[in-house]
């Protein structure tokens, strides 16, 4: 395969769906036709296309890339050599910027939720979490491969920089607020010490987006799994917190997150993973929570005030921030967030 220092930006002036037809075309495929599909914050642009003798979905970025070392291809064969359930692979442009894959439908997991009756609801919970501990087991093969998700991780930095960004876009670019310097230094110490104390947990390979937006419901009823190039090492709760907590308007009670929390580690022992602490997993569960939930209140408020997208998001805003605090009151932890959140709630 070229590298991408070798591959041609030649085209890339053109509109993505332009720069799509042609390859359609050369791929020999008649009346090519193309629906554009709604990206979530993203910067590659989506459409379901005409594929041989069906449909697909073609995927194309802002540049070209090499795809020996492309982050979505690298992820989708480390998910597939384990049997996580990703859209299979049809064709791949590295020069154009393109992949074509399989067409999963439309069914998200979380629009399943909404005509679903509750049993049916919790089935498919039970094998989302089936799905997380599924990924982690993955972790030895993804060091094995030197799987480009095997050398990033969640550790200090990254996890700093996901507060600071929390604390830019919804105190500054949401709020308007200009925070005394007590305030922010009393802040700053608090997010430091989550932080520091997650990346120190024990890591195991996360989806990083794991939530009911990114899982499929196929045509067989199966799950399926998407939008997993950001794939990178973290704490066993991780994706846990992101799939119950993510995007709710309505807490969880704490019947039903220790319940996910225990059904997790059967789901490892099953699997023959290390075995957890119960105990030890719900404090880990509940500082995730605080990471997590900060770094989601930052996303929302970039893409409310910045990208001007507050139908999406802006919604998503206060529940978190009660989720966000319910944890942090549990831990009976971080004073000067737990102040700052009640003064704006």
């Amino acid at each position: 395969m070229s590298s991408t220092k070798q591959v041609t930006t030649k085209g890339f002036e053109l509109p993505a769906s332009e720069r799509l037809l042609k390859f359609l075309e050369r791929a020999g495929i008649k009346s090519p036709s193309i629906v554009p599909l709604t990206p979530d914050a993203s910067t590659r642009n989506y459409f379901r296309v005409a594929w041989k003798k069906g449909k697909a979905v073609a995927a194309v970025y802002p540049e070209a890339f090499d795809p020996e070392v492309h982050p979505y291809l690298d992820v989708t064969r480390l998910f597939l050599e384990n049997s996580i359930p990703v859209p299979d692979i049809y064709a791949v442009d590295g020069q154009t910027g393109i992949i074509v894959q399989e067409d999963l439908g439309d069914r998200q997991l979380f629009r399943v939720y909404e005509a679903a009756p509750e049993e049916e609801c919790d089935e498919y919970k039970e094998r989302a979490v089936n799905l997380i501990a599924q990924i982690q087991k993955a972790t030895s093969s993804a060091y094995e491969r030197q799987s480009i998700a095997s050398r990033l991780a969640f550790d200090e930095a990254k996890l700093s920089w996901e507060l600071d960004f929390f604390v830019e876009h919804y105190f500054g670019s949401l709020r308007k607020e200009t925070l005394r310097h007590g305030e922010v230094a009393e802040l700053k110490a608090e997010l430091n010490d989550i932080s520091s104390e997650l990346s120190a947990r024990p890591r195991v390979l996360c989806h990083r987006d794991f939530h009911a937006a990114n899982l499929m419901v196929d045509r067989d009823n199966r799950l399926r799994v998407v939008d997993h190039q950001d794939a990178r090492m973290g704490p066993v709760t991780y994706d846990l917190v992101s799939f119950l907590l993510d995007r709710r308007t309505v807490p969880p009670s704490f019947a039903e997150l220790r319940a996910y929390r225990l059904f997790l580690l059967e789901e490892r022992r099953l699997l023959g993973l290390e075995s957890i602490d119960p105990d030890e997993m719900a404090r880990e569960f509940r500082l995730m929570t605080i990471q997590r939930g900060l770094k989601a209140i930052g996303t929302f408020s970039y893409q409310t005030a910045v990208c001007n997208r507050p139908a999406a998001y802006e919604q998503f805003i206060q529940p978190t921030l009660s989720i966000v605090l319910l944890a942090a009151e549990w831990l009976d932890r971080f004073p000067a967030l737990r102040r700052m959140i009640r003064e704006r709630l």
